[in-house]
């Protein structure tokens, strides 16, 4: 983690690593609450009989690790120095490389790929964010995510 330095330097840190999260379980609660509120009860997320022999065990939905991603970059930051505001400004690329299976254990780690200076105190970065599932070789996700940071 890197924390809070003066906007004018947020460029210094572009290729840097910034960091991991702590491990976060993705448990079958949260699949089950992530599919009660997205309408989304496909099989492979909450029956485990029919899931089990495609993947093992069910699988969290690609979006509910996506949705991860503010808990989980929170614990490994780069930000401007007074900082109001900080708004999700979307995603540039994301590809899901590896389902994550209910029970795993995963975390994020960070890179910034870009800062682009708005004007009157407003920055647009964009990050490398790859998800990490704990003992699995592949990440379950690469995304690049945009964020607009507002002094």
């Amino acid at each position: 983690m890197i924390g809070l330095v003066p906007a004018e330097t947020l460029v210094d840190y572009i290729g840097q690593d910034l960091g991991s999260s702590d491990w976060f379980e993705v448990d079958q609660d949260r699949i089950n609450q992530f599919a009660d509120a997205t309408l989304d009860h496909q099989f492979i997320h909450v029956d485990s009989e029919k899931a089990t022999p495609l993947f093992g065990s069910t699988i969290a939905h690609g979006f509910l690790s996506l949705s991860l991603i503010p808990h989980l970059t929170a614990q490994a930051v780069l930000a401007p120095e007074n900082l109001k505001h900080v708004f999700n400004y979307g995603l540039d690329k994301v590809r899901f490389i590896n389902p994550v299976n209910v029970g795993s254990k995963v975390r994020t780690h960070s890179k910034l790929l870009s800062v682009d200076d708005k004007g009157d105190g407003r920055y647009l970065t964009k990050t490398e964010v790859v998800m990490e599932i704990e003992g699995v070789d592949k990440p379950a996700y690469i995304a690049e995510t945009l964020s607009m940071f507002i002094t």
